[in-house]
């Protein structure tokens, strides 16, 4: 077994296609879009590069687990070296659903408090550089749905993570309770 996808499970690999799903598919509604008033602001690129960006962009959510705070790092970085290469494009599609997995991510994995804050950091951070120049939403005003649902997932990973622990800290035995 390759050692980068140690500690990788199914549902790891299931939420990574759907993310990269989504990034194929805004890649495309980014190449193909034609001029559409409906857009807050007009795209500056239909450039076709802008596919395999978004899905480096979705990628690293695989490594959640083993290394969250690094794989958010990178997915930010691919989406700040997005801003000068594509200007405004339609960002909004990819980033928001995977700034609101890496919430429910940092919740789960990202280990202590200080860790956890840093995490927390950097999912604003990540949805600030999706949104600063996306032309679906025009910027910034799409914070308003994104920060909540962000919050929200961020609160069921805690809820999860807590579960988890008692679960895990029930199914040991005390030794009284354990017959000669």
């Amino acid at each position: 077994m390759n050692t980068s996808l140690k500690g990788v499970r199914p549902l790891d690999y299931a939420l990574t296609a759907v993310l990269v799903a989504l990034a194929v598919l805004l890649g495309v509604a980014n190449a193909t879009a034609g001029d559409d008033p409906g857009t807050a602001h007009a795209m500056d690129s239909r450039s076709w590069l802008i596919l395999p960006v978004l899905v480096l962009a979705a990628v690293p959510i695989l490594w959640r687990r083993r290394a969250v705070l690094p794989a958010l790092a990178v997915s930010i970085l691919v989406f700040a070296a997005s801003l000068p290469m594509f200007g405004w494009i339609t960002r909004c599609g990819l980033g928001l659903p995977l700034a609101i997995a890496y919430a429910y991510a940092v919740a789960r994995f990202a280990g202590p408090a200080s860790r956890q804050v840093i995490g927390v950091v950097g999912v604003v951070v990540l949805e600030l550089v999706v949104l600063v120049e996306d032309a679906s939403t025009g910027g910034l005003g799409a914070l308003g749905i994104g920060l909540p649902l962000a919050a929200l997932a961020y609160g069921a990973g805690v809820v999860v993570n807590t579960l988890a622990d008692r679960r895990a800290a029930g199914s040991t035995l005390a030794p009284e309770r354990v017959s000669a």
